[in-house]
């Protein structure tokens, strides 16, 4: 064994109690970061989860983002027009079969046609507002997860009824009504007709479940009192991440307004980033406090061995080497405190997942959490990294009392 090595480790056996003490202070606080990341990351990864699952991740409106140019506005460059009142025009997609085409062609993706509808549902004498989206079975299974989402009946049940209608289960539990029912629809434009259940969903998304339905696309047509009418177009692309970019493409080459999901949610996400900051702060704090038990012990190690170190000076021992033995004094703190906390805060997180909660807002009884050999590596670096700078003070200050000094009795 290399001479710096052994003596370092004879001076950390030497104090057991506090050295103990510090590789508990920086375990500690390993452990409670994994834990917080694995926590604060699960939640976050499981909330975006439902929520690029429960919307389209790019959806295209009948809005324009910008006014509609006029002619003298094309021919000449100076005119510019403000203010101009419109003729009353047909809402919707301007020819959404021929759009469905072109984007087809480049989009990475799937795409359905859809009609936004808002109305109130009405039954046993209750009144609910809802949203209706009038959908196209076959390709929306291809969009969103409807599918997956269903507890009675199917997306193919729309098929089977006249008006049939599909309820969000807390939707059809606040009506009392059930597969089976009949209840009244009353659309925004006043049109009335009677729809028939014929599935319920459950997306565990709170405002899904309670103020969502789906009919099919030539229901939400008539409750419109428009034939032909598509007022959205809905988009699933193979990589969620990249919507943003696909979103401003399609605004481009359309001139319809076109959301992606991250546009749609960017105060949450900019929530969660706020978040993500405060949690490394605080991890960042538990880490610096561990670090003080380290700088505190080898502090205590380099006073006591003072006469030790002047020993080793006076044998030839340079003031590099002198200082290598404090610094690794310091790292095998640092390393057994990380390797302890590791587990420690695998076991906390495991302990963490087991415990079982009631959340309105989520599907789930359990805690999500994230395991990521990356918030491992992570908190060991940044308690190695402490520890490091908790030794190399102390160890600088030791390489460089002169010998003669401290053998006097000067210190």
């Amino acid at each position: 064994m290399r001479l710096d090595f052994e003596i370092a480790l004879t001076h950390v056996r030497g104090r057991a109690r506090q050295t103990l003490v510090a590789i508990f202070g920086v375990a500690t606080g390993v452990g409670f970061s994994v834990m917080m990341a694995a926590l604060m990351e699960g939640s976050q990864d499981d909330f975006i989860t439902r929520l690029i699952d429960a919307l389209p991740h790019v959806a295209i409106s009948d809005e324009r983002d910008k006014p509609t140019l006029q002619p003298s506005e094309s021919v000449y460059d100076a005119v510019v027009i403000h203010g101009l009142t419109p003729e009353v025009r047909r809402p919707g997609i301007k020819n959404p079969k021929a759009m469905i085409a072109s984007l087809e062609a480049w989009l990475p993706g799937a795409l359905t046609p859809s009609v936004k509808s808002n109305g109130i549902l009405r039954y046993a004498g209750r009144d609910q507002p809802v949203s209706i989206t009038g959908i196209e079975p076959t390709s929306e299974v291809r969009v969103s997860s409807i599918a997956r989402h269903m507890r009675e009946g199917n997306v193919e049940s729309l098929f089977r009824a006249t008006n049939a209608i599909i309820l969000g289960d807390r939707l059809a539990k606040k009506l009392g009504a059930r597969v089976g029912s009949t209840l009244s629809v009353i659309s925004s434009t006043g049109v009335k007709i009677n729809g028939f259940v014929v599935g319920l969903f459950h997306s565990g998304v709170l405002q899904n479940d309670e103020h969502h339905a789906y009919v099919l696309l030539k229901t939400a047509q008539i409750l419109e009192n428009q034939t032909g009418l598509v007022n959205e177009i809905r988009i699933r692309v193979s990589d969620p991440l990249h919507s943003l970019p696909i979103a401003q493409r399609i605004a481009a080459d359309t001139g319809y307004k076109s959301v992606s999901w991250e546009e749609a949610n960017a105060d949450l996400l900019s929530a969660f980033k706020l978040r993500n900051i405060v949690m490394l702060t605080v991890v960042g704090a538990i880490l610096l406090v561990a670090s003080f038990g380290t700088f505190n012990i080898i502090s205590t190690i380099t006073h006591e061995k003072a006469r030790d170190i002047a020993i080793m000076r006076s044998l030839g021992l340079s003031q590099r080497l002198i200082k290598r033995i404090f610094i690794f004094e310091a790292l095998a703190i640092g390393m057994a405190g990380s390797l302890i906390g590791s587990v420690l805060g695998y076991l906390l997180s495991v302990g963490l997942g087991t415990i079982e909660m009631s959340n309105p807002f989520m599907d789930s009884d359990r805690l999500p959490l994230r395991y990521d050999w990356a918030h491992y590596a992570i908190a060991s670096f940044v308690a190695l990294a402490s520890s490091f700078v908790a030794g190399y003070w102390p160890a600088h200050k030791a390489a460089r009392v002169h010998p003669v000094e401290i053998i006097r009795g000067a210190t």
